[in-house]
């Protein structure tokens, strides 16, 4: 019997992700996802009030609220957090 060789992630998406382009792209697809949820909840929008908010249909955010990243591009995330008053900015490191 093989023993299995433990790994460490930085993140989930490390662990998953084929490249670390993928990786890069699913992180903030999901922090961008995340901050839009809480955004919602914080002001207490049904999901209808927050799809007209967000210029999107409903089944849209329930999309984003069930974690769906994969329907989501990085540009409509960006355009809907925009919608909400928010401001997007990038922070570019170098890798670890």
């Amino acid at each position: 019997m093989r023993k299995l060789k433990a790994e460490k992630f930085a993140n989930v998406w490390d662990a998953l992700a084929d490249t670390p382009e993928e990786s890069a792209n699913l992180t903030l697809r999901s922090e961008l996802m995340m901050r839009i949820e809480a955004i919602m909840k914080q002001n207490g929008w049904t999901q209808a009030e927050a799809a007209k908010r967000c210029g999107v249909t409903q089944p849209r955010i329930n999309d984003l609220l069930r974690g769906r990243i994969s329907r989501f591009s990085l540009d409509a995330l960006v355009n809907i957090i925009s919608r909400l008053g928010c401001r997007v900015r990038v922070k570019i490191e170098h890798a670890a």
